[in-house]
């Protein structure tokens, strides 16, 4: 499948880091290829974890003064292999990424301006061409035991069962920071438990459910037309992913959620200080770990 990702919001919250440097840049810890932890950005694992889902063209969505930075970190530079040559193994996660970018056609699309999460996704709609996608949000990290396992569920389900959607979402204590589905039980998917979605609420003061969206879909194209009929007719300040989500069901969509449990894998975000630090120590004790 097609994917997407985010790297296209202010990131306020990560202030004054994020005056200058993005948040999706942050590194997290991982396993290198030789066993040995390495440091990467978030963006970059995300990019692997889209890779492993099968995703072979990845589109990029950045803010206009983030260009040079995004596409130079996603561009294989053989004259940075060349002027660092002398420093051997610590090049060989950085040849092992290039492998992989050289396996993926990459394109990046600009947000000319920050106005919401659906916003920037609608940007890529030239770019995903009428197919249908995978949108990973830059700034969080999906923590598998096998990475990619998640999205290829959603996308088989997704195309099995002809839906417009499928969300990851995951039990929260304080669902009012995030977007909140409603669903009744519908049949696992490779024995993981779905939710056949009935409503979806951003940031409600009284949720009616524990059941939060993480920023990892599967869209059928439908997505595109449903956030420009948002944006036509309603004109908010910000087109949130949630409105067009909310448009599909309200006109006969059909969308699913499957639920992310700790047995299936963790979710990370770097959005806030306090979630980065818990994402810096958690990727850490998972890194260090003995492969099985």
């Amino acid at each position: 499948m097609e994917a997407v990702v985010t790297l296209a919001g202010e990131g306020t919250r990560m202030l004054p880091w994020s005056r200058g440097l993005r948040k999706e840049f942050l590194p997290l810890y991982d396993r290198g290829g030789d066993g040995q932890l390495v440091l990467k950005p978030v963006a970059h694992l995300v990019v692997e974890t889209l890779v492993a889902a099968d995703s072979v063209h990845l589109t990029i969505v950045h803010q206009p003064r983030d260009a040079e930075a995004v596409r130079n970190y996603f561009t294989v530079d053989p004259k940075f292999l060349h002027r660092h040559r002398h420093h051997g193994e610590r090049l060989n996660e950085t040849r092992r990424f290039y492998d992989t970018l050289g396996r993926l056609r990459i394109s990046f699309v600009v947000q000319p301006r920050p106005k919401g999460f659906g916003d920037a996704v609608a940007y890529a709609k030239e770019s995903v061409g009428g197919q249908r996608f995978f949108l990973h949000g830059g700034d969080a990290l999906l923590l598998e035991p096998h990475r990619g396992r998640l999205l290829r569920a959603m996308g088989a389900v997704l195309e099995r069962d002809g839906l417009d959607a499928v969300l990851l979402v995951r039990k929260v204590a304080d669902p009012r920071r995030y977007g909140v589905i409603e669903g009744r039980p519908g049949p696992s998917v490779h024995g993981i438990r779905r939710l056949d979605v009935t409503a979806i609420v951003e940031k409600p003061e009284r949720p009616k459910s524990h059941w939060a969206a993480t920023a990892v879909y599967a869209f059928h194209p439908s997505i595109f037309a449903a956030l420009e009929k948002v944006r036509r007719s309603q004109h908010p300040r910000e087109l949130e992913l949630t409105d067009g989500i909310r448009y599909l069901i309200a006109n006969g969509g059909r969308v699913a959620s499957l639920i992310l449990t700790p047995r299936l894998g963790e979710w990370w975000s770097v959005g806030s200080p306090e979630g980065y630090g818990r994402a810096l120590a958690q990727t850490h004790r998972v890194a260090s770990r003995p492969p099985p």
